[in-house]
């Protein structure tokens, strides 16, 4: 019940972010908002609120649309199988991607919430290599097979997408997962009632017919 509990949270959640992702887009379609300032661009004391604003605006629907199922399926996984470390893990990926773009990447409006999924898959990945446990695992199985092929995307591949974000979110994820690999318990191996008994107490016992000898032996020298 407890997990399944908080596996509706996670998407309860996940769905809000994202209907705020489509506000702002249908706000910007419908009233012909020009959200264009709150893109990063680098090394422009005005991009620096880019840091901030940035991964909520995208540059067309389609851009959103492709984002959109990333983010419901990354962000779920990790609210539900990291659920004290996963708001650590989006702030650090969120603040820290942006720098990283702010500081190095092409002259460009960097725009949109790629960042973000590059961030949460990579952490998702690495921090399984140092847990090992069931979960993260089948997280990361789960993951990597929807969306592996995010471990292409940080290199430079189209003009006109920000690989740049992508890579600095993959950075980030990795850091933060060097940092939180171990902020959330593992979860413990159910054991059935047989798994806890002692073999040494059965093994150790005496058998009838072992007592039955050393008595004959001890009658017989008493005899002698």
């Amino acid at each position: 019940m407890k997990d399944n509990t908080r596996l509706k949270q996670s998407i309860f959640y996940t769905l809000c972010f994202i209907g705020i992702l489509w506000c702002i887009k249908s706000a910007q379609i419908l009233f012909n908002l020009n959200l264009s300032g709150l893109g990063l661009v680098p090394l422009h004391a005005m991009g620096l609120v880019g840091i901030i604003t940035a991964p909520l605006i995208h540059g067309s629907l389609e851009h959103l649309f492709n984002n959109t199922f990333a983010i419901l399926i990354l962000t779920s996984f990790l609210y539900y199988g990291y659920p004290k470390s996963w708001w650590k893990v989006i702030g650090l990926v969120w603040i820290l991607s942006g720098i990283g773009v702010w500081l190095l990447a092409r002259e460009a409006s960097h725009i949109g919430a790629s960042g973000l999924t590059h961030g949460m898959f990579f952490f998702m990945f690495v921090v399984s290599i140092f847990r090992r446990d069931k979960s993260s695992v089948a997280i990361m199985m789960i993951a990597f097979l929807l969306y592996g092929g995010m471990t292409m995307t940080i290199f430079p591949r189209e003009e006109g997408t920000s690989f740049e974000y992508h890579f600095f979110g993959a950075i980030a994820g990795v850091f933060a997962a060097l940092i939180w690999r171990n902020n959330d318990p593992k979860p413990q191996v159910e054991r059935y009632e047989w798994e806890g008994q002692d073999d040494d107490s059965e093994i150790d016992q005496e058998e009838p017919w072992q007592v039955d000898i050393s008595s004959e032996i001890e009658t017989h020298q008493r005899l002698h």
